[in-house]
């Protein structure tokens, strides 16, 4: 059992921040997200050493997408770290949690025209291109602006890395980017150039998502500054910035071997320094953008056993008060997590059991197959490694109020968002007269 952070076991209780998480129960029930702000703020300044971030131009963008509220944003700013966000919603909430827009990364495949005009109202940034069409339409909202955009052309470098193939980006058939192909990337180049209002700044490419190994990393870095070179020296024009994503893996259970935050960072800024002296061209900046390595392993997800109910010679199911509806990556991505009883940690009579959600499918399963203590209706389940993608993907499936989160940290715990209530979960729906 791998506990990460400031969670440790007080008499035989599972504490996070110094603080009894059956205390936590009590005052905010359950479902409930623990986040622990000391190990979010660790990951944050970690990140930010090993890229050395403070000393030169090399940047750590927050993945938003992995773990979004306001109070995260502020986090976030507070640590000095750059944005990632994917959609109009996620620029929304950093605009109103006063992040400075500057350092918003915006990304995204199909990016609506009212998505685009908020960003460069708003003053994002850098915009991270996926095609042809975006440019025109940057470039047209820009020119109504007055304004120019800086941005970063998204390549797929053709990199299969090993990972579950709904988180594989980089591999050549993918929704993402634009195809590496010399010629193909020279022509969108020389189209930038004939546009007035738009900046290219850069590349970027990501080549997945919980990745554990470092050389797709290299391999990543070897094929993208030899373009950035070739495009430099072609075009005669100076791109400096190279954004090669994130993706770092973290550990879940059995099986995940992930590196450290400075094994992960070494390896690319290595294999930096090395193409560039090999090619005779200063480094570039390098921006990444973690997410799930920063917030992953920070989160629990405390639940109330409710039923228990055995099949002879079969199965032993664990029924909890939420499920997929909380955390769908189980039943997305057959992901496995581990779980421990918060108010009885240790205890040497264990049985196999299964912990199964409450929504009306047969797949909603969290935990296939874990030893528990004897549990009984009223015990506190914690699973762990649940701060990402957990609260960004929760749904209100069956009518489902979604779960509050705290974040627990010196200054104790405090709710960074409240548990929905039905009316909250009915406020959009219109009653239909009928005559």
């Amino acid at each position: 059992m791998n506990l990460f952070g400031t969670m440790n076991v007080k008499e035989n209780n599972l504490f996070v921040g110094g603080i009894n998480t059956l205390e936590l129960v009590k005052k905010f029930g359950t479902p409930l997200y623990v986040m622990d702000e000391e190990q979010i703020r660790d990951n944050c300044r970690r990140y930010m050493k090993a890229m050395g971030a403070k000393i030169n131009d090399n940047k750590v963008a927050y993945a938003g997408k992995a773990f979004l509220t306001k109070a995260i944003v502020q986090v976030m700013k507070n640590e000095g770290l750059c944005l990632d966000v994917v959609s109009g919603g996620e620029i929304y909430t950093a605009i109103v949690s006063e992040f400075p827009m500057d350092k918003v990364y915006f990304h995204g495949n199909n990016k609506t025209i009212e998505e685009i005009k908020l960003g460069i109202k708003a003053g994002v940034g850098t915009f991270i291109v996926d095609n042809m069409m975006e440019l025109e339409n940057i470039n047209n909202i820009c020119e109504v602006y007055g304004k120019t955009q800086d941005i970063l052309l998204r390549i797929i470098p053709g990199i299969e890395a090993h990972t579950h193939e709904y988180i594989k980006t980089g591999q050549i058939d993918s929704k993402f980017g634009f195809t590496l192909l010399e010629d193909n990337i020279f022509r969108v180049v020389k189209s930038i150039s004939e546009l007035e209002n738009i900046n290219l700044k850069g590349l970027h490419c990501h080549i997945g998502s919980q990745i554990f190994d470092i050389e797709p990393y290299r391999e990543a870095v070897r094929i993208m500054i030899n373009l950035m070179n070739n495009i430099n020296n072609h075009f005669e024009i100076s791109m400096t910035e190279l954004n090669l994503g994130g993706g770092f893996g973290i550990y879940y259970g059995e099986g995940d071997d992930p590196k450290t935050i400075e094994e992960y960072c070494a390896g690319i800024l290595n294999e930096v320094e090395s193409c560039s002296r090999k090619l005779q061209m200063k480094n570039p900046n390098i921006i990444i953008e973690p997410g799930r390595s920063i917030v992953g392993n920070s989160g629990i997800t405390l639940y109330t056993i409710g039923g228990v109910k055995e099949i002879p010679n079969i199965k032993k199911y664990v029924s909890v008060d939420g499920g997929m509806t909380d955390n769908i990556r189980p039943s997305l991505y057959s992901a496995q997590y581990q779980g421990l009883i918060a108010n009885n940690v240790e205890n040497n009579e264990e049985a196999m059991v299964t912990i199964s959600g409450k929504c009306c499918e047969s797949g909603d399963v969290l935990i296939n197959d874990i030893s528990l203590p004897k549990v009984k209706k009223g015990d506190i389940l914690a699973v762990l490694s649940t701060g990402a993608y957990c609260y960004s993907m929760s749904s209100n499936y069956n009518k489902i109020p979604k779960a509050p989160v705290v974040l627990v940290g010196k200054l104790g715990p405090r709710l960074i968002c409240k548990r929905e209530t039905y009316e909250d979960m009915l406020r959009n729906e219109l009653d239909l007269d009928i005559i």
